[in-house]
């Protein structure tokens, strides 16, 4: 792998990890939302990942390496279909007939935990950059 294509892959991960956070950070604003547009209660969103395959890709580009590459792209953010929380508060504009409320599927641990995970994840992304420009800056000092 090569020093292009170490920066291509660390820049995939930044990307799909700050899309993970803000996926999580929308599930956390919207723990208490009982009212959708879709209708019912809000249901908890989760982003999915694959390794990258033929994309053109910046060290692609740079070197015109087809082998080179890889990294994550995401395949799409789905909706949790675990069952929802009822609680009951019958003075709840959104209460049905027996007075229970459809809350959101969204624990709040659950996703602070997610949220430490992709963060940790980026700054691991950040580290491989670093390195790269650091070895980078080292190979330019060859020369000297």
């Amino acid at each position: 792998m090569g020093m292009f294509s170490s920066i291509d892959s660390a820049a995939s991960g930044l990307t799909a990890e700050r899309l993970r956070m803000d996926v999580i950070s929308n599930n956390i604003a919207n723990v208490n939302t009982t009212r959708t547009a879709e209708g019912g209660a809000y249901r908890r969103q989760m982003v999915t990942f694959a390794p990258r395959g033929n994309e053109a890709s910046f060290a692609q580009v740079l070197s015109e390496n087809l082998n080179a590459g890889s990294g994550v792209r995401v395949t799409g953010i789905t909706k949790d279909n675990s069952p929802t929380r009822k609680i009951y508060d019958p003075a709840h504009p959104d209460a049905n007939k027996e007075g229970y409320v459809e809350m959101p599927n969204v624990n709040i641990v659950s996703e602070m935990v997610d949220m430490i995970g992709a963060t940790r994840a980026y700054e691991a992304n950040v580290t491989v950059l670093n390195a790269a420009k650091s070895m980078a800056l080292k190979a330019l000092e060859i020369g000297k």
